[in-house]
């Protein structure tokens, strides 16, 4: 009996986050123009390392006599670095909620 309460409880408190997130959310009223925003920047912090390791590989390969391909290593590194960028993102404007 004591399980089936607990339970319970967990589940009254569950349901009383998300009605209050659901109610700070209404509150604060974000509307499309903040949603599009957050992807631009998403985008933007994943293409802009991914093209700036994109050109410096470009150049050490062309100034640079090797069997490894500097591009694709730094588009690979670019990209995780714009990834984890984003994801630092993502993480802060979801902990302000």
């Amino acid at each position: 009996m004591d399980k089936h309460r607990s339970r319970w409880r967990s589940f009254q408190r569950q349901i009383s986050t998300k009605s209050d997130r659901k109610l700070k959310a209404r509150r604060e009223a974000k509307n499309i123009w903040f949603g599009l925003g957050m992807f631009g920047m998403v985008g933007w912090s994943v293409a802009i390392p991914s093209l700036l390791g994109i050109a410096l590989g470009v150049w050490i390969d062309t100034h640079v006599q090797s069997k490894y391909s500097w591009t694709l290593m730094l588009l690979v590194i670019g990209v995780a670095l714009g990834c984890l960028n984003a994801w630092y993102w993502i993480s802060k404007e979801s902990q302000s909620d």
